[in-house]
């Protein structure tokens, strides 16, 4: 034992008749005994050499005879005994204790582990592939202002070149496509049609779009009627503009 209770009231009504260095040798010899847990040796020259009071011999053999009792094995102490015994009972039980708290604890976190696996195996029970998380990262809403025949076309493209779709991608391609003066419709058909994975307002510039050669075209079968409203009559017409008048107005004469 490394430990034990002392009770100072008790030890000084049982020792108050003993001289100084008999009370030294008794303490010491108190120490001794709770420290090793066996009887103390029979011969007092080494009892003395144990406790470190070689030249006490005297005053340790009336101590021994006074508290201890002599045995065979050795002299004992009948209250040290008990005092020895109790907290052998008290750590056996605190040992058993622990041993109990530490297997529920264990039982515990068995059967958790248990339950949490088992929730994972039968929580979730659709077959998952690469193509199901393929075709759930490309489920976007049609973009707005796009007809569904062109955003059709778009994913079944982007599907081709195993590229998903996200709002980012989108976003982007309509930033661009405004960059260059495009619509996002007009930016998703050309990608579609030239087999791009992207769209780069540098790679349309100076461009025109089906419209924009709709546009030209009826402007030359009008003769320029639905071109642009012509220019103020203060404004210094050129030559080719005179050109143009005069033969139109030859033309009606």
């Amino acid at each position: 034992m490394h430990y034990y209770q002392f009770n100072i009231g008790d030890y000084k009504s049982h020792t108050e008749h003993l001289s100084e260095m008999e009370d030294l040798c008794y303490r010491r010899l108190l120490d001794w005994y709770y420290l090793h847990e066996k009887p103390i040796p029979i011969d007092i020259n080494e009892t003395a050499r144990q406790i470190r009071l070689r030249l006490h011999c005297d005053c340790i053999a009336v101590v021994l005879q006074e508290y201890f009792e002599s045995t065979a094995d050795g002299w004992i102490h009948h209250r040290a005994n008990a005092e020895i015994l109790k907290a052998g009972d008290k750590s056996q039980k605190a040992s058993e204790s622990a041993k109990a708290r530490w297997n529920k604890a264990n039982k515990q976190d068995t059967n958790a582990m248990r339950t949490h696996s088992e929730s994972n195996a039968t929580h979730n029970t659709e077959h998952i592939t690469q193509d199901t998380v393929k075709e759930k990262a490309t489920v976007v809403a049609t973009p707005h202002g796009v007809s569904s025949s062109v955003w059709n076309d778009f994913v079944k493209h982007r599907k081709t070149l195993k590229a998903q779709i996200s709002m980012t991608a989108i976003s982007r391609i309509e930033q661009e496509a405004a960059k260059a003066g495009w619509t996002l419709e007009q930016a998703l058909t050309e990608c579609v049609a030239q087999g791009w994975r992207g769209f780069k307002a540098d790679w349309v510039t100076g461009k025109q779009t089906a419209t924009q050669k709709a546009a030209a075209n009826m402007n030359l079968l009008t003769r320029g009627m639905s071109g642009p409203k012509p220019a103020p009559f203060w404004a210094k017409p050129d030559n080719n503009t005179l050109e143009v008048v005069n033969v139109e107005s030859k033309r009606l004469v």
